[in-house]
C-alpha cells in the first residue's frame, strides 16, 4: 500500500499522496501505517541541508505515536468508521511527511532546498497541524487501549498542535550569504571564498562530485520550467546554478569524479536491446530520439517539446490517432525515458551530434538572470588565466570544466568563446598528456556549436591541429571528438570545402569508421556526412573508398543507427554524384538497399533506403530499372511505405514506384526507350 517513492521522477517538494479507499481493511491499514512510521524512523540517521530542527521534531513526533498504533493493531479486531477516518488521514499525513523527508536528504538539491527553507519549514507546519487534526477526531472511547497510552497520544496531539515549525535563524543566515553572493556576481565583484565555503560546508557539499550534482539538478529544473514558461523560477534557479558553477570551478581544489568507473557501472547495469525496435524511442512527430517522453491522454508517448508546439499550434488532437482530448496535460514517462538513455549509452549514440537535430537549447541563448550572466563571465575571466598561467594539471582541469560548462548552454558558449578560450584549447590539442588532450577536444566540440567559434577555429590554424588529433589523438576519445568538431564545422561551405582539401581529413575518417568501437564509426559517419554538403568533396569521399567501406557495414552491422547513417551517405552519392552511383551499383549496394528496405524496423533507414533506390533508378539507367522491377517483394515494400513511412519516405516511394510502372508499361508496349535522357540527375527530396 505503500507507494514507491525512491524514483526520481517526482517534483522535488511535491507531494502524490493517497487516502486509503473507504473499505480497506483494518489490519492492512494499520500495518501501512507502522511501516510509514518505520520508514520515516530511517531519517533519523540522515543530515539535512535545511530545516534540520524541524525535520527532527516530525520524525520524532511520528515515533512516538507507534506504541498507540501497535496496541490498537494488537489489541483491535474491528474499529468504528470515525476511528478508520482519523487512521486514514494519519496515512495520508504521514505519507506526506515521507516525501518531503525524502526531499530534503535528496543528493543533488541542498542548495535549492536552503533556498526554500521558508516554504519547506511551512510544509512542516501543514504536516503537524494535520497530525494534530486526525487525532481530534480518533473516538478513544470506542477502543481498545490503555489509560496510559490514551493519555500519551492526548499529549502528542497537543504538542503537535502547539509546535512551531518555523524558518530557522541558522537557515535564514546562510541564505543571506548566499543572497549576497548573488548580488556580488550581479556587480562583477568576487564573493568572498570562504564565504562560499562555509555555505557549502553548511549545506553538506564537500566535494567536486557533490557540487556537480547541484548544478545538474537546477539545470534539470531550468529545463522543467522552461517548457512551464515560468520566467521567474527559471531566473531563481539560473541564478542558483551560477552559484554553484562558480563555486564548482573556483572552490572545489580536486575533482573527485570517477569518469572511467561510472562508465563501467552505467554498462553493466545497461539492459540487452537486442529484441528492442529503437523506432519506439522516437517522438512520432519529430521522429527524433525523444529526450523527455511524455504521455498524453490516448497513451501515446511524445517528445515534451514536440506535443508542446502541437498544442500551441491550436490543435487538441492525438497527433497519432486524431482523436480529440479532454485534456492536454503531459504524465512523464520515467521508463520510457531511462530506456532510451541505456539504449543510447549501450549503443554509442552520441546525443549531441546527430544528423537531425535531436533537442531544442535555443532556451538556453539567455543566461536567465543577472547572477548568471555576471557568475559566467567572472568564470570565463578565471578559465583563461588558469590555461594561460597555470600548471598542466590547472591547465587539464580548466579544459574539463569548459567542456562541462559548454555543453548545454549557448549562452556559456557565447561566454567562452568572447573570453578568447577557443585559440588556447587548441594549444592544448598538441600536449601529448591524454586527459588534457581529451577534454580540450571535447570542450572545441560543444564551443564548435556557437558560429563564432568556427573562424577562430580555422584561421588559428586550427584545422590543422584538428586533423591531427584525428588522425593521431593518444586516446580513440580524443579522434572521436576531433570527427566531431569536423561536422559542425562542415556547416560552413567554406570550411567543408577547406576539410576536404586537407590530405588526412577525410583518409583519417575513413581509418576511425573502419577501426573503431561502434560511437568511432558513428562520428566518423556523421562528419563524413556533414563534408557530404559540399559537392567537391563528393569525388574525395569516393575517392576514399567509402562505398565498398559502407556496404560492408550494412551486410555486418547491426546497430540501427550506423546502417541509418551509412545509408544517408550512399543516398547522398547517388543523387549527386554519376561516379557515386556507378561505385554504389559496382559495390553491390542496390540489392543490400532492397534487403534492408524489406527486413529493417527502423522508419529513418527505410526512408533513406527508399531515397538510394529512388536516385539509382533516376541516374543510373534503364538496366538499374530493369533489375529493380524484377525484384519481386520490392513493389510490396515500396507500398508499405505510403502508408507507414515518414512522411518523405512516402513521397520518395511513390515517385520510385511511378518510375517502375511506366517502365513496365513502356516494356509491355515495345517502347525501348531510357527512362530519363543519358546524363541528366535529378535532385529528388
Amino acid at each position: 500500500m505503500i507507494r514507491n517513492t525512491n524514483g526520481s521522477g517526482r517534483r522535488i517538494l511535491t507531494s502524490p499522496a493517497i487516502l486509503p479507499c473507504e473499505n480497506i481493511a483494518l489490519s492492512t491499514l494499520l500495518s501501512s501505517l507502522i511501516a510509514l512510521s518505520d520508514a520515516v524512523s530511517t531519517f533519523q540517521r540522515k543530515s539535512f541541508p535545511c530545516n534540520n530542527r524541524n525535520a527532527r521534531n516530525a520524525i520524532r513526533l511520528t515515533l512516538l505515536l507507534q506504541p498507540f498504533l501497535h496496541e490498537i493493531r494488537d489489541n483491535n479486531s474491528g474499529l468504528s468508521d470515525p476511528a478508520t477516518l482519523s487512521l486514514s488521514e494519519l496515512h495520508f499525513t504521514f505519507q506526506k511527511l515521507l516525501f518531503l523527508l525524502e526531499d530534503l536528504a535528496r543528493e543533488g538539491a541542498k542548495l535549492y532546498l536552503l533556498m526554500e527553507s521558508d516554504r519547506v519549514a511551512s510544509q512542516f507546519r501543514v504536516i503537524s497541524r494535520s497530525v494534530a487534526t486526525s487525532l481530534d477526531v480518533f473516538p478513544f472511547g470506542s477502543v481498545d487501549i490503555s489509560d496510559e497510552t490514551k493519555e500519551h497520544v492526548l499529549l502528542l496531539n497537543e504538542q503537535a498542535r502547539r509546535a512551531r515549525f518555523e524558518f530557522e535563524e541558522e537557515d535564514k543566515r546562510v541564505v543571506m550569504s548566499v543572497v549576497s553572493g548573488l548580488t556580488r556576481f550581479e556587480n562583477r565583484v568576487a564573493p568572498d571564498e570562504g564565504e562560499l565555503k562555509w555555505v557549502l560546508e553548511y549545506i553538506g557539499v564537500r566535494g567536486w562530485s557533490e557540487c556537480n550534482k547541484e548544478v545538474k539538478f537546477l539545470e534539470g529544473e531550468i529545463g522543467f520550467e522552461s517548457l512551464n514558461e515560468e520566467k521567474r523560477k527559471v531566473g531563481f534557479l539560473s541564478s542558483l546554478m551560477g552559484f554553484m558553477s562558480y563555486c564548482r570551478c573556483v572552490v572545489m581544489e580536486v575533482v573527485d569524479c570517477e569518469e572511467s568507473k561510472r562508465k563501467n557501472d552505467a554498462s553493466e547495469k545497461s539492459p540487452s536491446f537486442c529484441f528492442v525496435n529503437s523506432d519506439d524511442f522516437r517522438c512520432p512527430i519529430s521522429l527524433e530520439l525523444m529526450s523527455d517522453p511524455v504521455t498524453i491522454e490516448t497513451g501515446h508517448s511524445y517528445d515534451r517539446s514536440s506535443i508542446l508546439k502541437w498544442f500551441r499550434s491550436g490543435n487538441a488532437t492525438c497527433p497519432k490517432t486524431g482523436r480529440r482530448l479532454n485534456s492536454t496535460e503531459l504524465v512523464p514517462n520515467l521508463v520510457l525515458r531511462r530506456l532510451i538513455q541505456q539504449y543510447c549509452y549501450a549503443n554509442g549514440i552520441d546525443t549531441s551530434i546527430p544528423i537531425v537535430r535531436n533537442r531544442d537549447i535555443t532556451r538556453t541563448m539567455e543566461p536567465g538572470s543577472v547572477a548568471a550572466e555576471g557568475a559566467m563571465r567572472m568564470l570565463a575571466s578565471f578559465l583563461k588565466e588558469r590555461i594561460e598561467n597555470g600548471s598542466g594539471e590547472e591547465k587539464n582541469r580548466s579544459a574539463f570544466e569548459i567542456r562541462l560548462l559548454s555543453k548545454a548552454s549557448i549562452f556559456s558558449r557565447s561566454c567562452l568563446v568572447e573570453a578568447g578560450l577557443v585559440p588556447l584549447l587548441l594549444k592544448l590539442l598538441s600536449l601529448k598528456d591524454s586527459l588534457t588532450q581529451e577534454n580540450a577536444a571535447a570542450a572545441l566540440l560543444n564551443l564548435s556549436k556557437c558560429a563564432k567559434s568556427r573562424s577562430m577555429m580555422v584561421e588559428k590554424w586550427g584545422l590543422e591541429l584538428i586533423v591531427g588529433v584525428l588522425k593521431d589523438g593518444v586516446k580513440i576519445e580524443a579522434r572521436q571528438h576531433a570527427a566531431a568538431v569536423l561536422f559542425y564545422l562542415a556547416s560552413s561551405a567554406e570550411y567543408g570545402n577547406l576539410i576536404g582539401l586537407e590530405p588526412e581529413a577525410i583518409p583519417s575518417l575513413i581509418r576511425l569508421v573502419k577501426g573503431g568501437s561502434d560511437r568511432s564509426k558513428k562520428n566518423g559517419l556523421v562528419a563524413i556526412f556533414g563534408l557530404l554538403k559540399h559537392p567537391k568533396n563528393h569525388t574525395r569521399v569516393l575517392q576514399s573508398g567509402v562505398v565498398p567501406l559502407l556496404v560492408e557495414i550494412l551486410k555486418e552491422c547491426e546497430k540501427e543507427d550506423i546502417i541509418t547513417d551509412s545509408l544517408a551517405i550512399l543516398a547522398t552519392l547517388a543523387e549527386k554524384s554519376s561516379e557515386g552511383v556507378s561505385t554504389i551499383l559496382h559495390c553491390g549496394a542496390m540489392h543490400v538497399g532492397v534487403e534492408i528496405l524489406s527486413c529493417s524496423t527502423s522508419r529513418l533507414g527505410k526512408e533513406h533506403c527508399v531515397a538510394l533506390l529512388l536516385s539509382l533508378a533516376i541516374n543510373g539507367g534503364e538496366d538499374v530499372v530493369a533489375c529493380l522491377v524484377k525484384n519481386a517483394s520490392l513493389m510490396g515494400s515500396l507500398y508499405s511505405q505510403l502508408s507507414e513511412g515518414t512522411s518523405r519516405a512516402s513521397k520518395k516511394a511513390s515517385a520510385l514506384i511511378r518510375v517502375l510502372h511506366d517502365f513496365y508499361e513502356r516494356r509491355s508496349s515495345g517502347f525501348k526507350a531510357s527512362v530519363i535522357p543519358q546524363e541528366q540527375f535529378i535532385h529528388v527530396w
